[in-house]
């Protein structure tokens, strides 16, 4: 199979996976992580990409109920507190993206301390997009750039689409490809500098059913592709 620099994956589909099969939401988000936890896994061990960015949670998922909400953070907390030694052995390497000021604090604590002792991991960089959206990295990147003309660091003319890219969240390459599960077609405000030329993918699979099996599919279909970035062949 080809191998993807930086392949992007919208996680969808967790609750209607569950109400299909008369389940409660919670008992999807659950089957989600546990699918999610495996093609982190098997993406590290097959080395078919250099960067994943996985969009878990947006700031809009906030407006969901209170019960949801507070499960799947208790869920990101299990998660976060308990793969620091199994990442460590799979030398993947965990980035965060999104606004931190959202979350409770041990939450951010348990990312921190993930981040902290993964940093000189040089295997899969493994980018969580937790509390994120899209429009507000640009906001963020745009705030950090102004600043920066301020105090002098950089002049205006400096400014160019490099210059951005190297401050949004850590300075990611642009995005490959990019799979939402659930058949949904959007993109969600997931990442929107970064897949200004990705090629998408919508698979109508759930994210719970989502295994190495339907991974290797979506890589065909990349593979298949013709990526011409505005040019012609």
């Amino acid at each position: 199979m080809v191998k993807i620099n930086h392949l992007g994956i919208i996680v969808d589909g967790n609750g209607r996976w569950a109400k299909e099969k008369g389940l409660s939401r919670s008992e999807g988000h659950k089957a989600g992580a546990e699918a999610l936890r495996k093609i982190i896994l098997y993406l590290s061990h097959e080395k078919l990409v250099n960067y994943l960015s996985l969009y878990v949670f947006s700031t809009e998922n906030f407006a969901r109920p209170e019960e949801e909400v507070n499960y799947l953070m208790d869920l990101f907390l299990k998660w976060f507190t308990t793969v620091k030694k199994e990442y460590r052995k799979e030398n993947i390497k965990i980035y965060f993206s999104g606004r931190k000021e959202y979350l409770k604090p041990n939450i951010i604590e348990a990312m921190d301390t993930l981040e902290r002792e993964t940093e000189n991991n040089d295997g899969l960089v493994v980018n969580f997009c937790l509390s994120y959206g899209g429009r507000a990295e640009i906001v963020d990147a745009t705030k950090t750039i102004v600043k920066k003309v301020q105090n002098n660091e950089i002049s205006f003319d400096d400014i160019n689409e490099d210059l951005f890219s190297k401050n949004l969240s850590h300075n990611l390459p642009d995005v490959d490809f990019l799979i939402r599960t659930s058949g949904e077609q959007r993109i969600s405000n997931f990442m929107l500098w970064q897949i200004s030329y990705a090629e998408l993918y919508f698979p109508k699979v759930y994210f719970p059913d989502f295994d190495p099996e339907e991974l290797e599919k979506a890589f065909q279909e990349y593979e298949s592709r013709d990526r011409r970035f505005g040019k012609v062949k």
